[in-house]
């Protein structure tokens, strides 16, 4: 055999690497029967590894829109379940509930608007002045708002005065400041 220098070793070493083949040296080395034990750090890495989410493979954007669309079709459905229900609910309370009419519907399309007040002048020709007070409940604080809305009607006849609580609807514009006109006289002053 050759001599055994250090290069010739190192020589050896190297080509049994790069070919996969065992070296004579050391066969215990080279490939352990039993696997090294490892560390407690290497333990507690397997552990977060295994734990953690596995990655997905490359998503294209035809599987993202399927994935949304589904979403939303779950979603929708909820929705339709949800509103059925609130519709039977709805019906069931309006059979047993007082009877609506139409004249219960305040406004709507070809519906004008009607409001309650208190004459508080009536001085103008063919002309009040009605103080309507609005008790409404805050949406958020709900403390209990009151304010007061001025609004001119149109009396054709003169026949309200100042104090009578009358009932006004809602008209064209007659004037600069006139848009209501008053129907009847609910109450008169004493």
């Amino acid at each position: 055999m050759a001599e055994e220098t250090p290069d010739n070793i190192v020589e050896e070493v190297e080509t049994a690497a790069e070919t996969g083949e065992p070296t004579g040296e050391a066969p215990e080395a080279a490939a352990p029967s039993t696997p090294k034990p490892t560390t407690r750090r290497e333990k507690l890495e397997a552990r977060r590894e295994a734990r953690r989410p596995k990655p997905r493979g490359p998503v294209t954007a035809e599987q993202r829109a399927e994935e949304r669309q589904a979403r939303r079709d779950a979603t929708a459905k909820q929705r339709r379940a949800y509103r059925a229900k609130l519709k039977e609910r709805r019906a069931a309370a309006g059979e047993s509930g007082p009877a609506r009419t139409e004249s219960t519907k305040e406004h709507g399309p070809g519906r004008p608007k009607v409001r309650q007040g208190v004459v508080t002048s009536a001085k103008g020709d063919k002309t009040i002045t009605v103080k309507i007070d609005v008790v409404q409940r805050h949406r958020r604080y709900h403390k209990i708002m009151r304010s007061t809305t001025k609004l001119y009607a149109h009396d054709e006849a003169n026949t309200a005065g100042e104090g009578d609580t009358v009932r006004v609807v809602e008209c064209r514009p007659m004037s600069r400041s006139k848009r209501w006109r008053l129907t009847d006289v609910l109450e008169r002053a004493k």
